[in-house]
């Protein structure tokens, strides 16, 4: 299907769908109709608490008349995930001013680079970056306002509590002007730094309507309800998290809860009866491996696998019983989960069936700040595992320049596509051409419209006989190994003729023991050699993997657990010098 263009428009049947929205005002208008339902609820000193609809959109509009008053243009965010972060966003955009969400993992120099280089005049923090505020004002950042979402007492910072306070006065004064801002449609509401897989993160410039398009029309591949409960865990200032777990999820009138942190996922899922999971992959794929290996030293494995079989053959005939029959395994995670919704990078197909079988739906979405994110994406009844779906409403896509094998650049275009890179025309140039935004994936799409994404334009190994090798492809074979955390091919020049692949491979201390028994790491080394070996006997020769690096350091990340491959690749350069 070379040069095709999909034109996107999934419908589910006759269900009915929520009235879309253009920008944030329109979104909290819709608020107003939950009441009293819950839209937020986490844990504070050991309490529950709860949120109501209402609340928010009366803290909303609190936040919203103070930013106003206070004539401040552009505001920065950075922290947990929590209420405040969502008042704030929600309150700054609605006042008409730029809302600036910064990744909670950056170091203080990097903290006050981009508040310099975002032109930001105003902040909202955690306490724990107080220091790097500070540090970054005595360092010329134009920084007017200093707004801590803890209660801390010191000089020249207002509490987040004060904030509102201040918000509420201005409404019973009659001086509220939040009804008179008008919004811009085209213009920057949002400015997103990307998150840094490169040497130097851009600054994505965003509309509300690139946002807000984007959130209504997910409604149309995958429907949460006002019963449904979220977990939001991943990083919300990332534009996958945000706009998936906060905006659509409010936007249905479903309730968000706070995660505690990473290793309290399994008993948040069980404490908040989550129905809806938004996730990445190295999470899932973990949490996977930790069950199957439990199935395997209960001695139950042969079981499952017959259970497995029966449950295809039932299926076939229109017969689920999968969470009957998987009951005991599905309570590892939670008897309320329904559906997990995952993007942010590739998958391996075999995990993504193994969560099925089980009988947890499993819908992934693909796409990138710069899409607001997402530009495709599975629906209920039109999925294939591997693939990243189908274009959303009124996205398109095109594979840009296909070989033989219809593999090229995945193109996209629509309502969602950003305004461009602030103050980088150039990049901006590179990145948009008539609309359409390369993705800098290559991918290709199968005869019945599904699209595949087959690796980074960036990362592609292009052999000297010609041949392109996508690294992730052989990364899903290594991963599988069952002592195997993580994996990094890469290709290394022998000759002035000849290239070799090479695999960094992370290995989980207790399992390689487990695995192989206590052995010396040059032991290990020829053990872990053998098995790629024989996954080489599967592949093509030009496919082979010639070297391998092991080792149990975690590979460096952003925020999504996306592998940082330039430092990585960095490190590997030092060592062989």
């Amino acid at each position: 299907m070379k040069g095709i263009i999909l034109i996107g428009g999934c419908v589910m049947g006759k269900k009915k769908y929520l009235a879309e929205i253009s920008n944030f005002r329109e979104l909290v208008k819709r608020y107003e109709e939950y009441g009293d339902n819950i839209a937020f609820k986490f844990k504070k000193d050991g309490n529950l608490e709860e949120i109501t609809y209402k609340k928010f959109v009366e803290d909303i509009k609190k936040v919203a008349e103070k930013v106003i008053s206070s004539d401040v243009k552009r505001v920065a965010v950075i922290g947990n995930n929590r209420y405040e972060w969502c008042t704030t966003y929600l309150g700054v955009t609605t006042a008409g001013r730029v809302i600036i969400p910064l990744d909670k993992a950056l170091t203080d120099k990097e903290i006050e680079k981009l508040l310099k280089r975002s032109n930001a005049d105003a902040i909202v923090y955690d306490e724990k970056y107080q220091n790097a505020v500070d540090e970054a004002i005595a360092e010329g950042c134009n920084i007017k306002y200093k707004i801590c979402m803890d209660n801390i007492e010191k000089e020249g910072v207002l509490k987040y509590a004060k904030m509102l306070e201040d918000g509420e006065n201005i409404i019973k004064s009659g001086k509220a002007k939040y009804n008179d801002v008008e919004l811009k449609e085209n213009e920057m509401y949002i400015m997103l730094f990307t998150s840094g897989t490169t040497n130097e993160p851009k600054a994505v410039m965003l509309s509300q309507e690139n946002i807000c398009k984007n959130v209504s029309n997910y409604q149309y591949n995958f429907l949460i309800y006002q019963t449904d409960t979220l977990l939001s865990f991943l990083p919300i200032h990332h534009t996958f998290e945000c706009s998936i777990t906060f905006l659509y999820g409010t936007f249905c009138g479903a309730t968000i809860a706070f995660c505690e942190g990473l290793r309290y996922i399994a008993n948040n899922l069980k404490e908040f009866k989550v129905s809806v999971f938004v996730a990445v992959p190295l999470v899932l794929e973990t949490m996977a491996k930790k069950i199957q290996k439990a199935i395997s030293d209960s001695g139950k494995k042969s079981l499952i696998d017959k259970m497995t079989k029966i449950s295809h053959a039932l299926l076939k005939c229109k017969i689920d019983v999968r969470k009957r029959l998987f009951k005991p395994v599905l309570k590892q995670f939670d008897e309320y989960l329904r559906v997990v919704l995952y993007g942010a990078a590739p998958m391996d197909k075999v995990t993504i069936e193994w969560y099925n079988d089980l009988g947890i739906e499993l819908i992934q979405g693909y796409g990138l700040t710069e899409s607001s994110p997402v530009l495709t994406a599975e629906s209920s009844d039109r999925k294939r595992a591997g693939s990243i779906g189908i274009p959303l409403k009124n996205v398109e896509i095109k594979i840009d320049n296909p070989d033989k094998d219809g593999v090229g650049e995945i193109l996209g275009k629509g309502p969602n596509i950003m305004l461009g890179y602030y103050e980088n025309e150039e990049a901006t140039k590179k990145a948009l051409t008539n609309g359409w935004l390369h993705t800098g994936d290559y991918g290709y799409i199968d005869e019945d419209g599904f699209i595949f994404v087959t690796g980074r334009k960036s990362d592609v190994i292009v052999l000297r006989n010609g041949k392109n090798i996508y690294p992730q492809e052989l990364e899903f074979l290594i991963n599988k190994l069952p002592y195997v955390e993580e994996s990094l091919v890469y290709s290394r020049d022998k000759s002035k003729t000849d290239t070799l692949l090479c695999a960094k491979i992370v290995y989980n201390k207790d399992n390689i023991v487990e695995h192989f028994g206590e052995k010396t790491e040059k032991e290990y080394n020829k053990l872990v050699w053998e098995d790629i070996k024989n996954i080489n006997k599967d592949l093509p020769t030009f496919k082979h993997i010639k070297e391998i690096i092991l080792t149990d350091e975690p590979l460096e990340k952003t925020t999504t657990q996306k592998v940082k491959r330039y430092v990585e690749l960095k490190k590997l350069e030092k060592t062989r010098k």
